[in-house]
């Protein structure tokens, strides 16, 4: 018994030695350890560096943004300070619902009651309660949700209504857009500015991809600036924590020539051509002849810019795009050389009708001609034939260099991408002969405007252009307006006095292809065209009635021309009557506008200064509106004004309807006969999202008057001419 106690406390004798050296060599290694780690921390606090990398530097640039100022794009102008294209700053809305979203103050950041969260953005975004629970409540777990279309494109307005709201986890980003609040409105020539993101910067930008937009891009573009700065835990800005900063140097913007009184008239005109006549396309241009001045310009098919509609099918700038052969408009250029070259002999007689020209046989539009006839009447009957003969006894050779002289076949470089110079054919007689009369040569619109402005400068041709000044962001300009004469004058102020002439007896009733263009009391001259179309399938031309490009151009006053109006139309489906007529459907009621211009019955004096309305009582303000010759309309229930739709000191055209919000229930109005521009400027005040369908004014509308509206609502209207 003693021998197994002894044993016993032998074991449990060698188990306590056996425990105490564990023990020892665990104490000696955590002490080995946590002298390591203490060697560790003072080395890094004493040396500042990990692995070579310095952690002050590291700890700098984990507090540290780098933040980009964003440039305004320069806004485009019509000659009257018009706004024709500017910024517009639009948001998306969020919401984040992952629960680990803490601030610095132990304040959440993300959705806390989704309940109260959905009743409340339902009276901002177009979207239900419910349907705003079911974008807070996933199938999945997510860091964050948007709110579907609903949620995109939002207004600054509406932006700052969400915003007081004070809503935890409720977010926005921005994003640049371009707003064009005119719709179609020379859609080709001002061009479009869309968003791209720059992979190597980070950062989304407004680029121009079409017409002036993409044309003076750089002009526009300006430069972002930057700031940096430090940040505390939750990325908000510490205080006096700027360490460098760049201001951003805002785009430089554009004032055009276009005067959108005529612009919006010449659109109307085309767009009642569009709908009723159906044609494949139509060109328009209104000139100032002598300075170059594009006063008004569009094409049929165009887009509207804001909501891009119709640009898959119209991508296409055919004024300069496009090339074409003019047919008798060019005869124009023909009379002016063979008058300079002394190759014109008025009272000689030829047989009209047909030419044969190296066993091809040239008709002219009438058949059988008018018998044996001067050459004083082959250019307002437009005879093919005696252009024929008038070439012959030009010469081959003094005709080109007249064409070379015209610039054909060369680019005119007016401010738009894309120009195609066109071809002359001029190998054979043949050849020779039908550029007489504008077959065999492919021109496009702006060429045939710079040889047209000929006309009012002595033989002097001068550049198309678009753009009447450029200033910077302050409002200082950088370049202003500069005629550009184009090459040497091509022929005297005799010649043009002839050409002109004969344009006048064009209108006869007797034996001018043009009467149907005569205005009653006023002082033009036109000459009209009927080219055929190229049969790019077999080859020839088109067969049948509406197979040709119809065009007329017309100038006032006749003997001392300053404006020019020069329109085609390609190809009308519907030819339901003659070309002249649907041709001066646009010419005559343009060039009526044109004529009151030039007599200065349209001046500066139809632009007013908008002064601030708000503050005022409704009364007040319709009041001054009256004395400016404003139409003044109110939304909202309220009496005060707190909000209205054009800026104080931006530039509104006399007669037209100006917005102004006051508080209180907004009632849906009746909208008919409103134009595009009201939609747009009761848009923007009041949040509703409208959808527009045709072109004019409206004529009908999906909401009933009086009905109550809010932000976000949605409103069809269609508008006819």
């Amino acid at each position: 018994m003693k021998k197994h106690n002894s044993n016993l406390n032998s074991q449990k004798s060698k188990a306590h030695k056996y425990r105490f050296t564990v023990g020892r060599f665990l104490q000696v290694a955590v002490a080995l350890v946590f002298l390591v780690f203490i060697g560790r921390f003072l080395y890094i606090g004493i040396s500042k560096t990990v692995s070579g990398e310095d952690l002050t530097k590291k700890t700098e640039q984990l507090y540290m943004r780098n933040q980009v100022l964003k440039a305004t794009r320069g806004t485009i102008y019509d000659r009257n300070g018009l706004a024709i294209a500017q910024d517009s700053h639009l948001y998306t809305v969020y919401a984040i619902l992952d629960k680990s979203s803490i601030n610095y103050k132990n304040k959440p950041e993300y959705v806390v009651n989704k309940e109260e969260t959905a009743v409340k953005l339902a009276k901002v975004l177009p979207l239900s309660s419910s349907q705003i629970l079911h974008y807070l409540n996933p199938a999945h777990p997510v860091f964050q949700v948007q709110f579907g279309t609903a949620g995109i494109g939002l207004t600054k307005k509406q932006k700052d209504q969400i915003e007081k709201m004070k809503l935890p986890g409720i977010k926005f980003f921005e994003t640049q857009s371009r707003l064009y609040p005119n719709g179609n409105f020379a859609s080709h020539v001002i061009g479009i500015a869309s968003p791209e993101y720059d992979k190597k910067k980070r950062t989304q930008n407004l680029v121009g991809t079409m017409g002036l937009e993409a044309w003076y891009n750089d002009e526009l573009s300006g430069k972002d600036g930057y700031q940096i700065s430090s940040v505390d835990a939750s990325n908000f800005q510490t205080p006096n924590s700027v360490q460098n900063f760049q201001p951003p140097k805002n785009g430089n913007n554009l004032y055009l020539t276009i005067d959108s009184q005529l612009q919006e008239y010449l659109e109307s005109r085309l767009s009642y051509v569009q709908n009723n006549f159906a044609p494949v396309s139509m060109t328009a241009v209104v000139e100032d002849m002598k300075t170059g001045k594009i006063l008004a310009t569009s094409q049929r098919p165009t887009f509207n810019p804001q909501t891009k509609k119709g640009i898959e099918h119209s991508y296409r700038n055919i004024l300069v795009q496009d090339t074409y052969e003019p047919g008798s408009v060019f005869k124009v250029l023909t009379l002016s050389a063979a008058v300079n070259s002394g190759s014109y002999h008025p009272n000689q007689y030829y047989n009209s009708g047909s030419v044969t020209v190296s066993g091809s046989v040239i008709h002219d539009w009438q058949p059988h001609g008018w018998g044996s006839i001067p050459f004083s009447q082959a250019f307002p009957r437009s005879s093919n034939t005696g252009f024929v003969h008038i070439e012959q006894q030009m010469g081959a050779k003094t005709w080109r260099k007249y064409l070379n002289k015209f610039h054909i076949g060369q680019k005119t470089n007016v401010t738009l991408p894309g120009e195609q110079p066109g071809i002359i054919a001029f190998k054979s007689p043949i050849d020779q002969a039908v550029t007489s009369f504008g077959q065999g040569v492919n021109v496009n619109v702006m060429q045939m405007m710079q040889a047209f402005s000929s006309l009012a400068n002595d033989g002097q041709m001068v550049k198309p252009q678009f753009v009447e000044k450029i200033t910077n962001a302050e409002g200082k300009i950088i370049s202003g307006y500069q005629v550009k004469n184009v090459g040497q004058p091509i022929y005297s102020k005799e010649t043009a006095q002839v050409v002109l002439a004969n344009m006048r007896r064009v209108l006869n009733k007797q034996i001018g292809t043009g009467s149907v263009y005569r205005i009653k009391g006023e002082s033009i001259a036109v000459k009209t065209g009927t080219a055929q179309i190229a049969n790019l399938k077999s080859g020839g031309y088109l067969k049948g009635d509406n197979n040709y490009t119809f065009s007329v151009v017309g100038v006032t006053p006749a003997k001392h021309p300053q404006y020019c109006i020069y329109i085609t139309v390609k190809q009308p489906r519907k030819m339901t009557k003659p070309a002249e007529v649907i041709l001066s459907s646009i010419f005559k009621p343009v060039m009526n506008r044109v004529i009151l211009m030039s007599k200065n019955e349209v001046d500066d004096s139809t632009i007013v200064k908008i002064p601030n309305f708000t503050g005022m009582t409704y009364s007040e303000a319709q009041k001054k509106a009256r004395q400016l010759g404003l139409r003044l309309a109110k939304i909202g229930s309220g009496d005060k004004i707190t909000e209205q739709s054009i800026k104080q000191n931006q530039k509104q055209e006399a007669g037209k309807r100006m917005f102004v919000m006051t508080s209180g229930k907004i009632a849906c109005p009746n909208m008919k006969n409103w134009t595009i521009d009201d939609l747009h400027q009761f848009a923007d005040l009041t949040g509703a999202k409208i959808t527009i369908q045709g072109t004019g004014v409206v004529q009908e509308q999906s909401r009933s008057v009086n009905s109550t509206i809010k932000s976000g609502t949605k409103i069809k209207v269609k508008l006819k001419e």
